[in-house]
């Protein structure tokens, strides 16, 4: 029988996931990675026990709290203190679900497949596994998984593909799930409410007085609390009186400078990145591509040429291009995974 371990959180998504395996006559396991040492941590390890207990399946809990600091808490706080905005939904999926639970299904349980409560769909086609949107694309997560190669492709599984996100619930209702009610996940699960990502910044780095200054002048035009407060783009919270709104336009960590300008001023009309990490091998130097560069925007048409590094001539100006995010790369025809890299 072909087993299959499921990344468990307790959530509605992974439960659904497990039952639906189940009911298929899969073997399935539960794994929960325990992130940090926390309440919060150890609530979500008990969820999923609960939901392993319901379905009759085994459960294992792994303490991936060292790691999950060092990849995901470590670069999440480094990345906001050189002036970057992060995305540790991208690096715990890296490091932490194809990384440690991956590696842990496979090798110590000796599962045949991992799967996610992703909404994704895998597809082999010309010896090659693809990515491809799911059903619902409102839920669609292809940005988040950029960087998973062809061997974790192979043996990983996305039952949720074919389902909208009100079935899933429905289905979690009709079987009395224990997470028929639960809520969507936080996007960052180790700052928890009361918590916010501001308050957690500023205790991790203090305040630190600077200035606002105009991009097209260099005039200062107030002051601000800590550089690492804003985010490429941002027009909210930055409270200065001006003729008209203004925006994040760029950040300078070392000076502790934020500038800012009108909306016109966060346009660029293409980017550099210093590689791709491809989903599967292409041969071509040059192609057209849609191309998102984060996860909540309708992707965009885009040229890429990948030479000694890629750069992304967008066919439109795109605005708020923040160094740390996401720029991932999709098939122009059908929308499928190609690859991407951090900005």
């Amino acid at each position: 029988m072909t087993r299959v371990a499921v990344a468990l959180s307790g959530g509605l998504d992974s439960s659904v996931t497990a039952y639906l395996l189940k009911t298929q006559g899969y073997d399935v396991i539960g794994i929960t990675g325990k992130m940090t040492n926390s309440n919060s941590a150890e609530t979500v390890v008990q969820n999923a026990k609960a939901v392993a207990d319901y379905l009759g399946i085994e459960h294992y809990a792994i303490d991936v709290t060292k790691k999950f600091q060092e990849k995901v808490i470590n670069y999440f706080d480094n990345s906001y203190q050189n002036g970057e905005t992060p995305n540790p939904c991208i690096m715990c999926n890296k490091f932490i679900k194809w990384g440690a639970i991956f590696d842990y299904a496979i090798n110590e349980l000796n599962a045949d497949y991992i799967a996610t409560g992703h909404y994704a769909n895998i597809k082999k086609i010309d010896n090659y596994y693809k990515l491809y949107p799911a059903k619902d694309t409102k839920k669609d997560q292809l940005y988040f998984l950029f960087q998973l190669n062809q061997e974790q492709l192979s043996k990983t599984m996305f039952p949720l593909y074919s389902y909208e996100k009100s079935e899933i619930r429905q289905i979690a209702i009709d079987n009395n799930l224990p997470s028929k009610s639960s809520k969507e996940s936080q996007d960052i699960c180790f700052i928890q409410k009361p918590m916010t990502t501001k308050k957690y910044l500023l205790d991790k780095f203090t305040q630190q007085k600077g200035n606002f200054v105009d991009i097209s002048t260099g005039k200062i035009l107030g002051k601000h609390e800590g550089y690492f407060q804003y985010t490429i783009g941002q027009r909210k919270g930055i409270g200065i009186a001006a003729p008209e709104p203004l925006y994040v336009v760029d950040i300078n960590a070392k000076e502790n400078i934020v500038y800012v300008g009108n909306k016109n001023e966060t346009y660029r009309n293409e980017l550099i990145l210093n590689s791709l990490s491809l989903s599967y091998p292409i041969d071509k130097k040059e192609f057209d591509a849609l191309v998102k560069i984060r996860y909540n925007m309708q992707p965009v048409k885009a040229h890429v040429i990948n030479d000694n590094n890629v750069t992304i001539k967008f066919e439109d100006p795109i605005n708020s291009i923040a160094k740390g995010q996401a720029c991932v790369l999709y098939d122009i025809n059908d929308g499928h995974l190609i690859g991407g890299n951090f900005i």
